[in-house]
C-alpha cells in the first residue's frame, strides 16, 4: 500500500454532504490544499460534475472525509460518506483514501471561510497529508 501511495502526487479531496460536496485540490510535494468549489448537484449530475473536475485536474488519487461522532462512533453520515467513496472508486477507477473529518466544518467556520464545504475539503486533504508516512 505504501508503494501505491508514494506514487500518488496530486489529489482531489471531497467533503461529502447530502446537499453539497466541497472540493479541494493539492499535491504531495507542497502538502497544502486549495479549496476549489462546492457542488450542489445530486445523483448522476453530481458524478458528472466530479468527472469534469477529475478531467480538468487529473488527480492521481481522491480523498474523502468521513464524519464520526466526537467519541469516534459512526453514524448515518459515516456510512453515506463511505458509500460515496466506494462510488467514486467504482466510477473513476482512482485510489480513494478516507480521512476522519471531525471538526473540519467548525475549523473552516472559525477561519472565516466563505465556502465552508470547499474549505472543509481543503482541511480534510491537509489532514491526509499529515497522516502520510515520511519518505
Amino acid at each position: 500500500m505504501s508503494g501505491a501511495r508514494s506514487a500518488e502526487q496530486s489529489f482531489l479531496a471531497f467533503d461529502f454532504g447530502l446537499k453539497r460536496v466541497g472540493v479541494a485540490t493539492g499535491t504531495r510535494m507542497l502538502q497544502q490544499a486549495q479549496p476549489l468549489k462546492s457542488l450542489t448537484a445530486e445523483g448522476d449530475a453530481r458524478f458528472a460534475a466530479i468527472g469534469a473536475l477529475i478531467a480538468e485536474w487529473q488527480p492521481d488519487a481522491l480523498v474523502v472525509g468521513v464524519p464520526f461522532h466526537p467519541d469516534g462512533a459512526e453514524h448515518d453520515n459515516t456510512h453515506r460518506a463511505r458509500r460515496f467513496a466506494r462510488q467514486l472508486h467504482g466510477r473513476f477507477r482512482l485510489p480513494v483514501h478516507e480521512v476522519d473529518e471531525r471538526y473540519t466544518t467548525t475549523e473552516a467556520r472559525a477561519a472565516g471561510a466563505s465556502d465552508l464545504d470547499a474549505a472543509s475539503a481543503a482541511l480534510i486533504l491537509e489532514q491526509f497529508f499529515r497522516e502520510l508516512p515520511t519518505p
